[in-house]
């Protein structure tokens, strides 16, 4: 079995435990107040101080990346080439909803409700208190190569 049947079939059963922690791995509807990029242009350059007040959102988008920590853990969600990175922490979401988190494989779209904070590094961060499992990918994303990273071949004969 190649590393790719290897990746689907594990995608696979993941989406069997997404439906058996009682969610639905395809289709769900999600209301977004604001998109990442509205985010970023609103609230990029509030200092702590103005975000103190915790500003709720609710955005939707793809899993770019996933650190786990333990009992809590970060994920950059994309969305029309913007990222915006998620706090996801055991005690501030249903238990459902972390054991979700536990599942979530890069590519996967997902909705996040919580407030805006900026983490000790500074980062603009939602603080997650509710997950909503928009779809599952299953086959694994395409990596970008650099241009700069493509040799190029020329043709004999052809003029350049």
């Amino acid at each position: 079995m190649s590393l790719e049947d290897d990746l689907f079939a594990q995608r696979l059963r993941r989406t069997a435990e997404i439906e058996a922690l009682g969610f639905r791995p395809y289709g769900a509807r999600f209301d977004a107040t604001h998109t990442i990029p509205q985010i970023l242009a609103d609230y990029a350059a509030k200092t702590v101080e103005e975000l103190a007040d915790k500003p709720q959102v609710r955005i939707a988008g793809r899993i770019q990346t996933v650190r786990r920590m333990g009992k809590a853990g970060f994920m950059h969600l994309m969305q029309s080439g913007e990222r915006l990175q998620v706090y996801v922490r055991k005690d501030a979401v249903p238990e459902a909803d972390y054991a979700l988190y536990e599942g979530f494989d890069l590519g996967d779209i997902v909705g996040v409700d919580g407030y805006l904070f900026r983490t000790r590094t500074g980062e603009l961060s939602v603080h997650a208190e509710k997950l909503t499992f928009l779809s599952k990918i299953l086959l694994a994303m395409p990596v970008r190569i650099p241009a700069r990273l493509i040799p190029v071949r020329t043709v004999e004969g052809a003029s350049s």
